[in-house]
């Protein structure tokens, strides 16, 4: 897979990206140089993607058939954000397997159409007690296609 340039990241906008979610930052987000750690965003990831499939795919932790594991990740960082400003947290997949799914995730300040950040990772789904590589169930599958953005990046592989 093509990773995605820099260039075309920062040239993301609330309208590129079909869930939100709103995130008041905390306190404890902000590290000693004042700003959003860098670690925190993966937290948003984590946050967005699973508040997703939770309400739209059926995920019920720890007890679905289904987890997600992931296998890679990334974060690319715009402009800094700290406490006490107020996120939108924005969710698109870019790429839909047989078993994995790669989420997009623009970190926005209330209000504004440029991302501050953008990044995501790579989901395989397994099996909750084998942990072997499984087929998406037709719920899951369904709610990812809602928020694909390329329709051509369905893929068999994966």
């Amino acid at each position: 897979m093509a990773s995605t340039s820099d260039a075309e990241l920062r040239s993301r906008r609330r309208a590129d990206y079909l869930y939100f979610l709103p995130y008041r930052t905390r306190w404890s987000d902000n590290d000693q140089y004042a700003h959003v750690n860098n670690a925190v965003y993966y937290l948003f990831f984590d946050s967005i993607v699973n508040a997703y499939l939770i309400e739209h795919c059926g995920l019920a932790p720890p007890h679905s058939d289904l987890i997600g594991l992931v296998v890679s990740s990334h974060c690319q960082y715009f402009r800094p954000l700290s406490y006490p400003q107020v996120l939108d947290l924005a969710l698109r997949v870019n790429k839909l397997g047989k078993s994995s799914v790669t989420y997009e995730v623009g970190v926005f300040e209330e209000g504004k159409d440029k991302p501050a950040a953008v990044g995501g990772y790579t989901h395989v789904f397994v099996d909750n007690k084998s942990r072997k590589p499984a087929a998406l169930d037709e719920k899951t599958r369904h709610g990812l296609q809602k928020l694909l953005r390329n329709p051509c990046s369905v893929s068999a592989k994966l």
